[in-house]
């Protein structure tokens, strides 16, 4: 059998409800004036401390946290004592230590049987306590105190336990505090594992990407690299020409990886070939896009790319909300080198979710 918190703590504070209510029955070397209402004080009793341990409440937060988080609170836990049990309870430490009293006589008030409500009463604050009801059990324990000095006096009454029930009560709420502070801490913990584990697992997505990069750059511009060495940088015309697209190609796969594919590939290669200078650059923006929705932008790009006729083509990755990728295409306008227009700007804009 899977023992819990909850089993537990219910299984010790029965054991000492039965032995307290059995002390109460014992009744030797005193005389009891209403033995009904004594055994009236202690079937009320027996009742009362059913329901604080038994009658289920609904689950609580703490500091946060859902009451399944928390050891002592949920399934693993008592959960949160229901208000009509606190009146119950409330009232039973009104009534039950007055009436015990007033059945027995007055020399047998201070007797092992005669003082059994002091220990009860604290036993049931401190379930009351553990069920996270602390104002309830504070309260009962001021009913306690006031009808035992009432009927014992002062030192009486502290020396017969009422300190002890009140510590009873302070140890079971220091005792939920620090539970619920290692939860919390537990807790806290957990999410920074998961965070740590995030983020190790997308740094070993990039790695793994920058590694693919690697591997199709060297690709790219392995053979002219090769065929550049092999002739001490004495390329032919055509030669330098490749060389001239294989860089171009290795900026692209190094600074805008995320917008090619294939099909955008082949159209940059083929819009250098005539002779157009191409930048291609991921600004961001695209990372929380699906992989039907890269391809979608893709296949826009290529077509804008294939279309274009302009002699320098800029193409941009955007972070605004509505445009994914910018295309600017400028040639010579003007007499001058540096005269130019703009003769494309295309938009293609960011799939919509929802």
């Amino acid at each position: 059998m899977k023992m819990t918190v909850r089993g537990i703590l219910t299984a010790l504070a029965t054991a000492f409800a039965v032995y307290l209510a059995t002390r109460s029955l014992v009744w030797a070397g005193g005389r009891v004036e209403h033995p009904a209402l004594a055994l009236a004080m202690t079937g009320l009793y027996f009742v009362v401390i059913v329901f604080s341990l038994f009658v289920e409440g609904r689950p609580v937060a703490a500091r946060g946290l859902l009451s399944d988080g928390v050891l002592t609170a949920g399934r693993r836990g008592p959960t949160r004592m229901p208000v009509w049990v606190c009146g119950v309870v409330l009232l039973a430490a009104a009534v039950i230590p007055n009436a015990a009293a007033a059945a027995l006589a007055p020399g047998s008030r201070t007797t092992s049987f005669g003082t059994w409500y002091v220990g009860g009463i604290g036993l049931l604050m401190m379930v009351t306590m553990v069920r996270r009801r602390p104002w309830v059990a504070w309260a009962g324990i001021v009913l306690l105190a006031a009808s035992t000095i009432v009927w014992l006096g002062l030192l009486p009454a502290l020396t017969l336990g009422l300190i002890g029930s009140a510590m009873w009560v302070l140890a079971s709420q220091l005792l939920l505090m620090s539970m619920d502070r290692a939860a919390l801490d537990a807790a806290r913990l957990s999410e920074l594992q998961r965070a740590a584990s995030a983020w190790r697992a997308a740094q070993q997505s990039r790695q793994r990407e920058r590694r693919i990069q690697v591997q199709r750059a060297l690709a790219v511009a392995g053979p002219i690299l090769s065929r550049a060495i092999e002739q001490a940088g004495l390329l032919d015309e055509r030669e330098r020409t490749e060389a001239r697209i294989a860089e171009g190609q290795l900026r692209d796969e190094l600074r805008g990886a995320r917008l090619l594919d294939d099909g955008v590939r082949a159209e940059l290669d083929a819009a250098r070939r005539r002779g157009a200078t191409v930048s291609v650059l991921d600004e961001g923006g695209l990372e929380g896009l699906s992989d039907d929705e890269l391809l979608r932008i893709r296949t826009e790009l290529a077509a804008a790319v294939h279309d274009a006729v302009s002699q320098r083509l800029y193409i941009r990755s955007s972070t605004h909300p509505e445009i994914a990728v910018t295309v600017v295409g400028r040639s010579a306008a003007g007499s001058l080198p540096d005269e130019d227009s703009v003769d494309l700007w295309r938009e293609i804009v960011r799939p919509a979710r929802g």
